[in-house]
């Protein structure tokens, strides 16, 4: 299907775009929540095992992108939750007084939703959607030019860490965290004391485990790639390309800002809202303090842009297939998706109404993981599955007569449908194992700390279960179409991030699930109204074997 978007990205703009909407609230704002309230120091360690992970799903996108170059991706709660933490960021250079104003006059007082509507935040989002809606080629170039001076902060903050910074703050004892504490803040000793046990994982491993969980959200700029198939002048090579660099790139910044930032100040004593301006003036560097504050506000920028970014396009390709309305498909006379951005801007600002910076940033995580988990699974079925030309029209009328014990011991050298049937029916009783091995590594982690007989046996049987799966998919021949990137080592490597992506799920809050399971039930009516009423009831399969269930 030719695609009436304009096709005028390369893959420098590609690059720019992922590490520009990458490297916002996540490294300026996150490295604060996470260090103080999760990993301590060991934030470093849960940002490696985001990033290994974000490696592994990044692979998959980039494959998932070359194979099928349209626009599309994941739901994404980021655009609120960046432009909360642009407004953060923005009031700390005044000093909060646009906190205090709101908390006074527009107190929400409902638990479970933001204490206060970020008036601010929901200008600066108007704001972007209309500049989104201009057209891609604009957006791009004031994307690069930010992202440029965001690069530049970082490097800045992290050679003043390493020269600024103290061993010490690693290894701080319980009694040592008490005393900084009521040394720079007030506060009495008889107060309830909730920062761990001190070291570099005053939490536990649990903590840094938990801590990596959210740190997905750091990550999840690299999947907006995705969305411009239909945007960019060589899809094929530019979007594996863009992808890797980007994750590589933000892989090195997180790691290095999270170890400075936890090097200069203490991690109890760390801003939640607005660190790094905090982070420097407690070492004294004041002027400092405002250059980074500036620069951090052109980095949240551009995250706020690569973040509503893919919105609309993901409307767009939902309403061309007729899963939302018609009028969201529709393009305008500069190529680019002007309804469909100005209603995923008036999402954006109502989420922004609902929730606080963290409540937004636990959803961005758990709808993060889980697109991971489905990508990887997706490019698993699209390596198997037959090349609809080459299909023998005698196999698809008669039914199944080879067991499929046969296709374990003499596989069929090219992918038929009884092969990918097979491996379509062994990849979901891989995501049964995988969900059983969550609960119990959870759940019952008490009993297999403990040396519990009977859990750790259930648990290698789980895994070799999944070993066995993963051997019966690897037996099966693969599509011959072959793509200018693909995934190495399947079926290995994204069932390992399946396994991985479903842990991490599992640390995060069950307040968290409730509100994603919320959200989910009020589209699902929406979704079933837009298909009763527009009628499409269909299975559309293409040249790529792409296919959309839709009802």
């Amino acid at each position: 299907m030719k695609s009436k978007l304009c096709r005028c990205l390369s893959t420098l703009d590609l690059v720019a775009l992922g590490v520009g909407s990458t490297l916002g609230a996540g490294v300026y704002i996150l490295t604060g929540e996470i260090a103080k309230t999760n990993s301590g120091p060991s934030i470093i360690i849960s940002f490696l095992i985001a990033a290994v992970m974000s490696i592994l799903a990044g692979l998959c996108y980039a494959e998932f992108g070359v194979r099928v170059p349209l626009t599309g991706s994941a739901y994404l709660y980021s655009t609120s939750s960046v432009a909360r933490a642009w407004s953060a960021t923005f009031d700390e250079l005044l000093g909060k007084r646009m906190e205090s104003f709101l908390r006074t006059h527009l107190a929400v007082g409902v638990p479970g939703l933001a204490e206060y509507p970020d008036i601010f935040a929901v200008c600066l989002i108007i704001i972007l959607a209309g500049l989104l809606s201009i057209g891609v080629k604009e957006s791009t170039t004031v994307n690069k030019v930010f992202t440029a001076v965001n690069i530049f902060v970082l490097i800045i903050v992290i050679i003043s860490g390493f020269i600024k910074g103290d061993l010490k703050n690693w290894r701080m004892t319980e009694d040592d965290l008490r005393r900084t504490m009521f040394r720079n803040q007030s506060g009495t000793g008889n107060s309830t004391w909730k920062f761990g046990a001190g070291g570099f994982m005053p939490y536990g491993f649990s903590g840094t485990i938990a801590g990596a969980a959210t740190c997905f959200y750091a990550f999840v700029g690299f999947d907006c790639i995705a969305t411009t198939g239909e945007e960019v002048k060589n899809p094929q090579k530019s979007i594996p390309v863009g992808i890797i660099l980007s994750l590589l790139i933000c892989c090195l910044a997180y790691v290095g800002v999270s170890a400075s930032l936890t090097l200069m100040m203490p991690y109890h004593l760390l801003d939640t809202t607005s660190p790094l301006p905090v982070a420097f003036e407690y070492i004294g560097w004041n002027t400092a303090k405002y250059a980074v504050a500036v620069g951090s506000l052109c980095a949240l920028t551009t995250s706020l842009l690569g973040s509503m970014f893919p919105m609309p396009r993901i409307l767009l390709a939902m309403a061309r297939d007729g899963l939302l309305f018609q009028p969201l498909a529709k393009i305008s006379s500069r190529q680019s998706p002007m309804i469909a951005t100005l209603v995923s801007g008036a999402v954006a600002a109502i989420m922004i109404f609902l929730f606080d910076l963290k409540d937004l940033v636990d959803l961005m995580s758990i709808g993060t993981l889980l697109t991971y988990t489905v990508v990887a699974i997706c490019v698993v079925l699209l390596r198997y599955q037959p090349d609809p030309s080459s299909l023998d029209p005698s196999e698809q009328k008669s039914p199944c007569r080879i067991l499929w014990v046969e296709l374990l011991i003499h596989p069929d050298t090219t992918p038929c449908q009884r092969s990918s049937s097979l491996v379509s029916r062994t990849i979901s009783l891989v995501v049964v194992l995988v969900c059983i091995v969550t609960v119990l590594t959870t759940a019952g982690l008490p009993c297999l700390l403990s040396g519990g007989a009977w859990c750790i046996a259930c648990l290698v049987l789980l895994f070799l279960g999944i070993l066995v799966a993963s051997l019966m998919i690897w037996r099966q021949p693969q599509s011959q179409r072959k793509a200018d990137f693909m995934v190495p080592c399947l079926p290995f490597l994204p069932i390992f991030s399946i396994l991985v992506n479903s842990f991490l799920m599992a640390q995060l809050s069950s307040d968290i699930w409730f509100r994603y399971m919320v959200w989910m039930v009020i589209g699902k009516p929406l979704r079933l109204q837009v298909l009763f009423s527009s009628g499409t009831c269909f299975v559309k399969k293409n040249a790529t074997c792409k296919v959309s269930l839709v009802c």
